[in-house]
């Protein structure tokens, strides 16, 4: 499984009902266990910037990742960005396997 981080945007027209907003979050998360099962959520954190939300999640390809922002992005209140990412611990072993000669 691959790891995803998404980063999620709202619009100032979604936050203007907290009680919606909270609403939306059930129907899309109800909405990806039913179209990707296979996606395990990770962790959801506020953050203060640019973006509001940071989501890390495990998918099984690039494609199941895309549903889940798709899914996110339907309700026409965020705009997403989707990233892949790879543990450290596993990138030592990547970068470990390279041989480059700088003679």
């Amino acid at each position: 499984m691959g790891i995803y981080v998404m980063l999620t945007k709202i619009s100032p027209y979604a936050v203007k009902n907290l009680e919606k907003l909270k609403e939306i979050e059930q129907h899309i998360e109800k909405l990806i266990e039913e179209n990707c099962p296979n996606v395990k959520w990770l962790m959801n954190l506020v953050v203060f910037g640019p973006y509001d939300y940071l989501d890390i999640f495990e998918a099984p390809s690039d494609e199941e990742a895309a549903k889940v922002a798709m899914i996110v992005r339907s309700f026409g209140h965020a705009t997403t960005e989707t990233w892949p990412a790879i543990e450290w611990k596993d990138f030592k072993d990547i970068i470990g396997k390279i041989k480059i000669d700088y003679s």
